[in-house]
């Protein structure tokens, strides 16, 4: 069996656990310039370079790894959020991508195959960032025509992410915090490049992130636009994460949820930031709100993003013990086609 067929087989019997943040856990480490940088040469500052420290401090991000999969996550991301060649730029780094992300993937395939059982299978998925740059949207507002990027290039850009990522061993590649539909539509161009040039399937989970509470991303898009918007991609799973709380985040992934014929997966902040960028929602009261997302049916996978710590993980993986897996609708009875919202055509 495929490692999307083992994934969408155990899915069927329980809700999964996905793994939290990486960035919580590195910045609890308190890790100084000399650390990030370790033996690298580089010409510019590299301290919150997190994806760097794949190469200079590799059992910090291994240690970060196996306290989520001890916490009970089947699903374990690679720290390569920011592993390409556009957010890389900006430490100077942009050279280092290919030995980042297959070292990501090794470290976490590492202790996936550590902590793998017949009955209790893990999976490496490939973290792809949305980069720092929009296709959708001017950084100028007076001039609305004016790219800093181009759609070919952010494609080259994520093939080499990919790239790197299959060759370090992940099983999916994820995309992820998704807040510009187009960019996203570029990482699906360049996985499928990809999956043709070395003859192997590289299965696509996509993550959107919504950025006000009526419910759409940075382009515009609300979550069932998104969804036809990408659906051609036949993604293994669909879902929203970063954005808002667990609790602010259930109309939107309820309409996802009846919506998506594939696995939906999310992954939501501990809550909101305070003034001082820090996160106070506690593991309890982040798996209390997610255990209303199951008693509802809306999800097959769960996990944390920004604030959230293996003892999230752990009190999640909790919660979803017993709980029923969301049932996949059947596939739409109409056309569905999307501008910033959709439209149904029916015969």
């Amino acid at each position: 069996m495929s490692r999307a067929g083992e994934l969408k087989a155990l899915a069927a019997r329980q809700v999964l656990v996905k793994d939290g943040a990486y960035g919580t856990a590195i910045q609890a480490l308190g890790l100084g310039e000399a650390q990030f940088r370790g033996a690298v040469a580089l010409e510019r500052e590299q301290r919150g370079n997190n994806d760097l420290l794949n190469l200079t401090q590799p059992q910090a991000v291994e240690a970060i790894c196996t306290a989520y999969a001890e916490a009970g996550a089947h699903v374990l991301a690679t720290n390569s959020f920011n592993a390409n060649a556009i957010s890389q730029a900006d430490y100077a780094a942009a050279h280092l991508v290919h030995d980042i992300n297959v070292e990501g993937a090794r470290i976490v395939r590492a202790v996936t195959d550590r902590f793998a059982t017949p009955g209790a299978p893990r999976f490496v998925a490939g973290a792809v960032g949305p980069t720092n740059k929009t296709l959708s949207l001017s950084p100028d507002v007076a001039d609305p025509g004016f790219r800093e990027v181009g759609f070919d290039e952010v494609v080259a850009v994520y093939e080499g992410q990919v790239r790197a990522l299959a060759e370090g061993g992940v099983d999916f590649i994820l995309i992820e915090t998704v807040f510009d539909t187009l960019n996203a539509k570029a990482g699906i161009m360049a996985v499928k490049n990809v999956e043709r040039e070395l003859d192997r399937d590289l299965p696509v989970m996509l993550s959107m992130t919504l950025t006000d509470l009526s419910g759409r991303n940075l382009s515009g898009h609300t979550v069932e636009a998104f969804w036809a918007s990408v659906r051609h991609a036949a993604p293994l799973s669909i879902g929203l994460n970063c954005s808002f709380g667990a609790e602010a985040l259930r109309p939107h992934l309820k309409e996802l949820s009846r919506e998506a014929d594939c696995l939906v997966m999310a992954y939501p902040n501990a809550g909101l930031p305070n003034d001082l960028g820090q996160y106070d929602e506690g593991p309890g009261e982040t798996a209390r709100q997610v255990a209303d997302w199951l008693d509802e049916g809306l999800v097959n996978i769960v996990g944390g993003c920004c604030g959230t710590t293996p003892a999230h993980i752990a009190r999640i993986a909790a919660a979803v013990e017993g709980a029923r897996p969301r049932v996949l609708p059947g596939p739409p009875d109409a056309m569905l086609l999307a501008g910033l919202e959709t439209l149904e055509v029916r015969a």
